[in-house]
C-alpha cells in the first residue's frame, strides 16, 4: 500500500506550456476523481499558471479520453470525518476562485464525462469546449445525499437560471453535451478527431501577436467583478481596467495600426 510520502509525490496534475497556452491536465485515469492531494497539486498548477509569463491562456482538461473529471474521489470522502470534509470543499472553493481571480483567459477542454466535481471545475473555466459524442455532463450529487459543494449550485444558477439549475440538481439527471450547450452550460463542441489539437488552435487565437493578452484578460476580470456589484460600482471596475489597458504598449501598437491601416501585431507588453 502506498505511504501519504508516496501519493503526494505522484503526479496528480500535469503541468505544461505549449506556444503560450498554460496546458493542466488533471491525470488520475480513468475518471480523474480528485482527493485532497490532487487538489493541491491543481492549485499549484492554477498559481504556477497565474505567475508563468510567457502563458497568456490557461486550458484545463482531463487524462486520456473517457473523462474530464468525475469530480470528487467518493471512497476518499467515505474515509474521512465532516470535518475533513468542510475544509476540503473550503480548499475547493478557494482553488476554484482563483482561476476566476486571474486576469488571464481559462478554458476547460471537456474531452470525456464531465459531471460532479468535474463539472464544479469545468464551470469556474471562462469558456467551455467539448468533445463531440464523447460523454455526459450533469451534477448528479442528490443520488449520493449531498449538494454539490464545489461551487456548483452556485454557478450552475447564474449559467442556467435560478429555476432551471434546481431542477437540474434535484433530479441529478446527466445530459448529453449537445443538450448543455443548448442550455448554454457549454459553449461550443469540436470533433472527436484532433479534439486537443483544434482546442489549442482555438486557445492560441488569444495569445500574442493575435490578440492583445491583457486585454483578454482585463475584459475576463472587468466582467468576472463586475458580474453581482452595482452597476456604479462595475462600471469604476472597467474603468480602472480600461486604463491599466491605456497604458500598455499593445493598446498603442492597436490604435497605431488601426490609422495606418495595417495589422496589429502584440507582444503582451
Amino acid at each position: 500500500m502506498a505511504t501519504v510520502t508516496e501519493v503526494a509525490q505522484k503526479a496528480l496534475v500535469n503541468y505544461r506550456n505549449d506556444a503560450g497556452v498554460a496546458i493542466i491536465e488533471m491525470n488520475d485515469p480513468p475518471a480523474n476523481t480528485y482527493t485532497y492531494e490532487m487538489n493541491r497539486q491543481l492549485d499549484e498548477a492554477i498559481l504556477r499558471g497565474r505567475m508563468d509569463n510567457d502563458a497568456y491562456v490557461l486550458l484545463l482538461t482531463g487524462a486520456g479520453d473517457k473523462f474530464f473529471s468525475a469530480g470528487a474521489n467518493i471512497k476518499m470522502l467515505a474515509s474521512v470525518d465532516p470535518t475533513f470534509k468542510y475544509y476540503f470543499c473550503l480548499h475547493a472553493n478557494e482553488m476554484l476562485l482563483r482561476l476566476e481571480h486571474t486576469p488571464k483567459l481559462v478554458i476547460a477542454a471537456i474531452n470525456g464525462h464531465c459531471v460532479g466535481g468535474g463539472l464544479e471545475i469545468a464551470m469556474a473555466a471562462d469558456i467551455r469546449i467539448a468533445r463531440k459524442d464523447s460523454g455526459k455532463i450533469g451534477l448528479p450529487e442528490v443520488n449520493l445525499g449531498v449538494l454539490p459543494g464545489t461551487g456548483g449550485t452556485q454557478r450552475l444558477s447564474r449559467l442556467v437560471g435560478k429555476s432551471r439549475a434546481i431542477e437540474m440538481m434535484v433530479t441529478g439527471n446527466t445530459f448529453t453535451f449537445e443538450e448543455a450547450k443548448e442550455y448554454g452550460i457549454v459553449n461550443d463542441i469540436f470533433e472527436r478527431e484532433g479534439f486537443m489539437d483544434n482546442v489549442l488552435e482555438y486557445a492560441r487565437q488569444f495569445c500574442p501577436p493575435n490578440k492583445a493578452a491583457k486585454a483578454v484578460g482585463r475584459i475576463k476580470r472587468a466582467v468576472q467583478t463586475g458580474w453581482e456589484i452595482p452597476m456604479e460600482s462595475a462600471l469604476a471596475v472597467e474603468r480602472e481596467n480600461q486604463q491599466l489597458l491605456f497604458q500598455s504598449e499593445d493598446a498603442k501598437e492597436g490604435l497605431n495600426a488601426y490609422v495606418e491601416k495595417r495589422p496589429a501585431t502584440f507582444t503582451a507588453k
